[in-house]
Protein backbone atom coordinates (compact mmCIF):
# COMPACT_ATOMS: atom_id res chain seq x y z
CA UNK A 1 0.00 0.00 0.00
CA UNK A 2 1.41 3.62 -1.09
CA UNK A 3 0.81 5.90 1.91
CA UNK A 4 1.56 10.02 1.05
CA UNK A 5 3.58 12.04 3.68
CA UNK A 6 1.60 14.10 5.91
CA UNK A 7 1.01 17.70 4.66
CA UNK A 8 2.65 19.35 7.51
CA UNK A 9 6.13 17.16 6.17
CA UNK A 10 4.99 18.07 2.57
CA UNK A 11 5.12 22.05 3.64
CA UNK A 12 8.40 21.81 5.82
CA UNK A 13 9.54 20.29 3.10
CA UNK A 14 8.64 22.92 0.39
CA UNK A 15 7.14 20.43 -1.75
CA UNK A 16 2.77 21.08 -1.20
CA UNK A 17 1.17 22.41 -4.05
CA UNK A 18 -0.61 25.16 -3.92
CA UNK A 19 -4.60 24.97 -3.03
CA UNK A 20 -7.07 24.14 -5.58
CA UNK A 21 -10.00 22.56 -6.63
CA UNK A 22 -7.82 19.27 -7.68
CA UNK A 23 -6.59 18.98 -4.37
CA UNK A 24 -10.19 19.97 -2.57
CA UNK A 25 -8.28 23.14 -1.37
CA UNK A 26 -6.46 20.91 1.24
CA UNK A 27 -9.07 19.57 3.31
CA UNK A 28 -8.27 17.91 6.05
CA UNK A 29 -11.19 15.44 6.76
CA UNK A 30 -9.54 14.37 9.86
CA UNK A 31 -10.23 17.54 11.69
CA UNK A 32 -14.11 17.22 10.07
CA UNK A 33 -15.69 16.06 13.99
CA UNK A 34 -14.26 18.97 15.55
CA UNK A 35 -14.74 21.54 12.59
CA UNK A 36 -18.69 20.49 12.55
CA UNK A 37 -18.12 20.94 16.70
CA UNK A 38 -16.41 25.04 16.10
CA UNK A 39 -19.77 25.43 14.11
CA UNK A 40 -22.25 24.04 16.38
CA UNK A 41 -20.65 26.42 19.22
CA UNK A 42 -19.63 30.12 17.55
CA UNK A 43 -17.77 32.46 19.85
CA UNK A 44 -20.09 35.50 19.60
CA UNK A 45 -17.77 36.90 17.37
CA UNK A 46 -17.95 34.56 14.77
CA UNK A 47 -21.33 34.29 14.91
CA UNK A 48 -21.89 38.12 14.56
CA UNK A 49 -19.81 37.95 11.80
CA UNK A 50 -21.10 35.11 9.63
CA UNK A 51 -24.65 36.60 10.42
CA UNK A 52 -24.24 40.33 9.91
CA UNK A 53 -21.68 39.74 6.95
CA UNK A 54 -20.74 36.45 5.47
CA UNK A 55 -23.96 34.98 5.08
CA UNK A 56 -26.20 34.29 2.07
CA UNK A 57 -23.22 35.41 -0.24
CA UNK A 58 -23.64 39.42 1.35
CA UNK A 59 -20.46 40.54 -0.52
CA UNK A 60 -21.61 38.79 -3.27
CA UNK A 61 -18.98 35.43 -2.81
CA UNK A 62 -19.61 32.54 -0.71
CA UNK A 63 -17.95 31.60 2.93
CA UNK A 64 -17.84 28.52 4.63
CA UNK A 65 -17.47 28.58 8.29
CA UNK A 66 -14.74 26.67 10.33
CA UNK A 67 -13.06 25.13 6.93
CA UNK A 68 -10.59 22.40 8.46
CA UNK A 69 -7.51 23.33 6.09
CA UNK A 70 -3.96 21.57 6.33
CA UNK A 71 -3.75 21.05 9.85
CA UNK A 72 -5.85 24.13 10.88
CA UNK A 73 -9.59 25.20 10.92
CA UNK A 74 -9.96 28.49 9.23
CA UNK A 75 -12.92 30.19 11.12
CA UNK A 76 -14.29 31.70 7.92
CA UNK A 77 -13.05 30.46 4.25
CA UNK A 78 -14.02 31.61 0.55
CA UNK A 79 -12.58 29.31 -2.24
CA UNK A 80 -13.19 32.33 -5.15
CA UNK A 81 -10.68 34.39 -3.43
CA UNK A 82 -8.37 31.96 -1.59
CA UNK A 83 -9.35 34.22 1.71
CA UNK A 84 -9.47 32.93 4.84
CA UNK A 85 -10.95 35.36 7.50
CA UNK A 86 -10.02 34.69 11.06
CA UNK A 87 -11.75 36.57 14.04
CA UNK A 88 -9.17 36.17 17.60
CA UNK A 89 -10.01 36.84 21.11
CA UNK A 90 -7.59 37.11 24.07
CA UNK A 91 -6.38 34.37 23.93
CA UNK A 92 -3.97 35.80 20.64
CA UNK A 93 -2.60 38.19 22.87
CA UNK A 94 -0.04 35.84 24.32
CA UNK A 95 3.38 36.02 22.44
CA UNK A 96 3.63 31.92 22.01
CA UNK A 97 0.20 32.24 20.73
CA UNK A 98 1.11 35.31 18.52
CA UNK A 99 4.30 33.18 17.26
CA UNK A 100 2.01 30.09 16.59
CA UNK A 101 -0.87 32.28 14.78
CA UNK A 102 2.13 33.28 12.41
CA UNK A 103 3.27 29.89 11.88
CA UNK A 104 -0.22 28.76 10.40
CA UNK A 105 -0.49 32.13 8.57
CA UNK A 106 2.43 31.42 6.75
CA UNK A 107 1.48 27.90 6.10
CA UNK A 108 -1.47 28.89 4.79
CA UNK A 109 -0.05 31.66 2.46
CA UNK A 110 2.63 29.26 1.10
CA UNK A 111 0.22 27.43 -0.23
CA UNK A 112 -1.72 30.56 -1.89
CA UNK A 113 -4.15 31.40 0.87
CA UNK A 114 -4.45 35.06 1.64
CA UNK A 115 -5.68 36.16 5.56
CA UNK A 116 -8.10 38.62 7.28
CA UNK A 117 -7.92 39.00 10.65
CA UNK A 118 -9.92 41.01 13.07
CA UNK A 119 -10.45 40.71 16.61
CA UNK A 120 -13.70 40.22 18.69
CA UNK A 121 -14.22 43.37 19.99
CA UNK A 122 -13.74 44.87 16.13
CA UNK A 123 -16.51 42.69 14.99
CA UNK A 124 -18.72 43.31 17.61
CA UNK A 125 -18.36 46.56 18.51
CA UNK A 126 -17.46 47.53 14.81
CA UNK A 127 -19.27 45.45 12.13
CA UNK A 128 -19.14 48.39 9.62
CA UNK A 129 -15.73 49.08 9.41
CA UNK A 130 -15.08 45.13 9.13
CA UNK A 131 -17.87 44.92 6.40
CA UNK A 132 -16.08 48.16 4.96
CA UNK A 133 -12.47 46.15 5.44
CA UNK A 134 -13.54 43.08 3.76
CA UNK A 135 -15.30 44.96 1.17
CA UNK A 136 -11.99 46.70 0.15
CA UNK A 137 -9.60 43.88 -0.01
CA UNK A 138 -12.25 41.93 -2.17
CA UNK A 139 -12.49 44.99 -4.65
CA UNK A 140 -8.87 45.23 -4.64
CA UNK A 141 -7.87 41.38 -4.59
CA UNK A 142 -10.60 39.55 -6.37
CA UNK A 143 -8.90 39.11 -9.93
CA UNK A 144 -5.39 37.87 -8.48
Amino acid sequence: MHTHPQPFLLYVAGMLPKASKANNWHYNPALKQRASEFRNHPTRAEAHLWHEVLKHNRLKYSFMRQRPILRYIADFFCKELMLLIEVDGGVHLSDAQQARDLVRQQELESVGFRMLRFWNDEVLEDTERVRAVIEGWISENRFL
